[in-house]
């Protein structure tokens, strides 16, 4: 890295490539986060040693690899919301470009050894209909977006549900936060005309 580079922000997001790595960034971050979080606060002064434990590593590895899912759904619908509102494009053009991509984000992970390529391929199949829903209503702000996945994930966490308690509420909330930075970010960052030029028919994705 060049010395100037220190004082410079992120990139611009200016093609599929950088699109593609700002989803797959944002989608982990957003459900590893809350999940470790999550696990140490329940945890409390024995965080250190339960996350040494194989036994909790192993589901560690599963909870994450399973919300994975979950963090593309929701970043996929905050980026094709936004993405409605570049250059007059067409939400349902809109729709099949976004979900190509965030497939192809998908399919560049690996089946995760902790899950299996029965449970990977049901993932993808829950994802791939997820993403065809979205396009069928109107834009949902970042902090809505998570109201309909946010038990899903929540049920995932790899602590005992007996031992959950009312934590729900805070999950939620995590997720919405969250949520609403992602957006800033892509709004902050995003090349408006060189995404519309994306959206262009000749240059969509196969």
């Amino acid at each position: 890295m060049r010395f100037l580079d220190w004082f410079r922000g992120p990139a611009a997001i200016a093609d599929k490539e950088a699109l593609a790595e700002f989803v797959d960034s944002n989608a982990a971050f957003l459900v590893q986060k809350g999940i470790y979080e999550y696990a140490r606060a329940r945890a409390g002064h024995s965080a250190k040693g339960m996350f040494a434990e194989p036994t909790f590593i192993d589901a560690f590895n599963r909870a994450r690899w399973q919300a994975y899912p979950l963090g593309l759904a929701m970043v996929g619908e905050l980026v094709e919301g936004v993405l409605r509102g570049v250059g007059g494009a067409n939400p349902r053009e809109v729709g099949d470009w976004m979900r190509a991509l965030v497939l192809s984000v998908f399919d560049s992970h690996p089946v995760p050894p902790t899950l299996g390529e029965q449970t990977w391929r049901e993932l993808r199949a829950d994802l791939s209909q997820r993403l065809q829903r979205i396009s069928l209503h109107p834009p949902k702000r970042a902090m809505d977006i998570p109201e309909t996945l946010a038990k899903a994930y929540f049920d995932l966490m790899p602590i005992h549900a007996k031992l959950r308690g009312r934590d729900f509420p805070t999950t939620h909330n995590y997720l919405k936060v969250t949520l609403c930075n992602v957006h800033d970010e892509l709004t902050r960052r995003m090349d408006a005309a060189a995404l519309s030029r994306l959206l262009a028919p000749t240059e969509r994705l196969p």
